[in-house]
Formats: C-alpha cells, structure tokens, sequence
C-alpha cells in the first residue's frame, strides 16, 4: 500500500497555482482599509495641511514673490504642495504597515499566507499607491479651485502621482524593514523623506540655485515628481517630463527589485 499524504502543507506553499491572485487582492484590500478605516488623519489631515500651506505662503510671500515660471505664486506652489503630499502619505502608507506589525509581532501573519515576495511588495505598494492618489485628487478637487488652476496634462498628472507614489512605497517598505522601533521610523521620515521634499522644488524653481546645487537636484527622484506634476498642471517645467517619467520608472524597478529581495531572503523580518 502507498503511503497516505499528508493533509498538511509545508508553511508557505502556494496552493493558487503560480499566481496568487486571492491572497494578493486581500492583501490590497487590507491595506486600503488600514488608511481608510482612520479616513480622518489620512486623507482629511494631509488636505488641511496643504490648505495651511498654501495660505500661509500666499500671504506670507506671495504678493511680493510675484510670477515664477510666468504664473502667479499660488499657482506655482499649489502642483508642488500635491506632489509634497502625496509623497509623504505613499510613504507613510507602506512605512508605518510593516513597522506597525513588527512592533506588534503580527508580521508573520503576513510573511506565512502563500504570497511570494513579489506579491508581498506589489500588495503593499498598490495600498501606497492609493492612499497617494486618493490625497491627491482630494487636493486637486478643493486646493487648484481656490488658486485659480486647471490640469493642463491631466493623463500626465495621473501618471505621474502614481510613478511618485510607487517610488515613496517601496521606498517605504524598505524604510519599514530597516526600522525596528517607531522612533527610527519616525527620524527616517522627518531627516529623510521630509528634507528631500522640501528641497526638491516644492516651494521654488531650481533654476535660482547655484550650478552645483541645480546638478544634485537632477539626480534626486523628488525633484522629477515635483516638476513633472508641475509640468502637468502648468503646462511649465525645469527639466523634460519624459526625462522625469523614464528616470522615475528606472528608480522604481531598482526599489522593488530590492524590496523583493529583502522579502526574499526575510532580511529583518525573521526572528
């Protein structure tokens, strides 16, 4: 008589064929439903707060700044403040999963389902990702009325919210692998993501800054997310929006790449 099988699988096999679409789906939705759950600190608040900031640089400056780029400051700023948010939320979207369940030792409960590594990544990054693109169109519906703007390239802006906010979410689940407590996660985001951002021409156009200067904002990611939403609500830019596109897709592949390898090999995720 040939041995019976055993009901029981091996922790981790996959038993949806080569695609575990079920398991990556749930994953999605639990992710949306982290952000959406708690709607009022991450949508409402980052709508507030680019409100806060578009008052307090109009007034504060705005009526002395003039034109930049040949457009009203207000208009100038309103594109970079988006991007600035959808930014920080993407990011803090993956950042604060993976943290949150290392803290809690629940992460396992996420490692042990059979989801392969490049499930893992693509569900945590398509929660980043709508959390980034809900913000923005939540700005873009109340904030560009109030300072007189349309979206010139709408298909552009699109594209170029989600290129930015998958770029933010792998970068956040790398930032979450390597952190181990809340206060690393919290000094990546305010000496890291926060900096860079408000660095990358958010608030100015790189064309006043010293030669050097403008060379280092060409290599840095966030400034192509910047410029190129910008470019597609303004229809103006600092650098080509196809050179931002190709650069930002390039960053991505490399982010997931090694965010699939970490999930690969469990690198700060075992015990």
């Amino acid at each position: 008589m040939q041995p019976t099988q055993s009901p029981l699988r091996p922790m981790g096999e996959r038993r949806f064929g080569r695609w575990n679409s079920l398991g990556l789906r749930t994953l999605i939705e639990r992710e949306i439903r982290r952000f959406s759950s708690v709607w009022t600190q991450t949508l409402l608040a980052p709508l507030v707060t680019a409100l806060l900031f578009m008052l307090v640089f109009t007034l504060a400056i705005g009526t002395r700044r003039g034109e930049v780029q040949g457009v009203p400051f207000a208009q100038f700023l309103a594109p970079g403040i988006l991007m600035m948010t959808v930014i920080q939320n993407a990011f803090a979207n993956t950042t604060s999963s993976i943290v949150i369940s290392k803290v809690q030792g629940n992460i396992v409960d996420t490692l042990m389902p059979p989801l392969s590594p490049l499930e893992l990544v693509i569900g945590y990054v398509a929660g980043g990702v709508a959390r980034g693109v809900t913000v923005a169109i939540f700005i873009s519906l109340v904030v560009f009325p109030l300072a007189g703007l349309g979206i010139a390239h709408p298909v552009m802006a699109l594209v170029f919210a989600i290129l930015a906010a998958a770029c933010m979410s792998c970068l956040g689940i790398l930032a979450g692998i390597l952190a181990q407590k809340f206060d690393q996660m919290a000094a990546l985001t305010n000496f890291v993501v926060t900096p860079l951002s408000f660095l990358s021409g958010t608030f100015y156009s790189i064309t006043i800054l010293p030669g050097p200067l403008q060379v280092i904002s060409h290599v840095n990611p966030l400034f192509y997310m910047i410029d190129g939403m910008r470019h597609s609500v303004l229809g103006t830019s600092d650098a080509s929006p196809v050179l931002g596109m190709v650069f930002l897709l390039v960053v991505n592949l490399a982010l997931m790449a090694l965010a699939w390898r970490w999930f690969s090999t469990g690198y700060r995720l075992k015990p």
